[in-house]
């Protein structure tokens, strides 16, 4: 079974909401990467988003934007992002880790040589913002051959008929964007996302998890108590930059994520 599935199932049997940071791959360092992501789950991570750098992140905020012009300045590329999943996974054989990014870099690397080398990296899934299920039978074969699963994404804007298909044949999760923008912007509206929520999940089983605009543990708190899982980023990234030391990146990320984690549970 793939760890997503596994989470997922855990949290359900808990009654817990699941909490996924997104963090940009290589910033604010190289050699923070790794104890960044323990220090999340530590901290009450259940699934981590780790974003591939890219020259051209067309949904992504500024403050996402420049994490990834960072990461590239430091040479990030995808082999280097395979490399901090596998290092990670010395450690922790559990917690399932989501690459999150555009399609571009998994062509120029070769579709099936991508899909091979990030499940023998262990990678669980992968979310390309630029490349919905309708158009990507190539990518799903290869993925599916590697056990990877395509998480896909649902907006405001996503038709009832589309999101019933999203529901009915989609693995792992429903990446459900709260607004029609860009990552970190602040047009979170709660009462209208937790309504949509609402009746996407009443169309199949699949976990539902909000991104876009949650900043913090009231955004969280509300939003968990209809989706599946919540999903922050922008205001993690942003918390980290300029991080001057591995510990300092450690410290940032612990003292963020911890009451967004107490708040969920509350």
């Amino acid at each position: 079974m793939n760890r997503i599935d596994t989470r997922f199932a855990s949290l359900k049997a808990a009654g817990r909401t699941g909490l996924v940071p997104f963090i940009t791959a290589g910033d604010p360092s190289i050699e923070a990467m790794v104890p960044l992501m323990h220090a999340l789950v530590a901290s009450g991570a259940d699934v981590i988003e780790l974003g591939v750098p890219f020259s051209d992140p067309m949904a992504d905020g500024p403050v996402i934007q420049q994490a990834s012009e960072r990461a590239l300045a430091r040479g990030v590329d995808t082999a280097k992002v395979f490399d901090f999943v596998r290092q990670f996974r010395e450690q922790d054989n559990e917690t399932p880790v989501v690459l999150m990014g555009y399609l571009n870099p998994v062509e120029i690397h070769g579709v099936e040589r991508y899909a091979q080398q990030a499940a023998q990296a262990g990678v669980d899934g992968v979310l390309l913002v630029d490349c919905p299920p309708e158009e990507a039978d190539a990518v799903q074969a290869a993925f599916k051959a590697n056990g990877l699963y395509q998480i896909c994404l649902a907006a405001p804007t996503s038709s009832p008929e589309r999101l019933a298909r999203l529901m009915k044949n989609g693995r792992g999760y429903l990446y459900y964007v709260s607004f029609a923008g860009v990552t970190g912007a602040a047009h979170l509206q709660t009462d209208a996302v937790r309504d949509a929520v609402a009746r996407i999940k009443a169309q199949g089983d699949l976990p539902v998890a909000v991104g876009f605009g949650v900043r913090d543990g009231a955004s969280a708190r509300v939003i968990g108590e209809t989706a599946d899982a919540v999903v922050i980023g922008s205001a993690l990234v942003q918390t980290l930059a300029g991080a001057e030391s591995v510990q300092d990146t450690v410290s940032r990320a612990r003292d963020f994520f911890t009451p967004i984690r107490a708040a969920l549970d509350e």
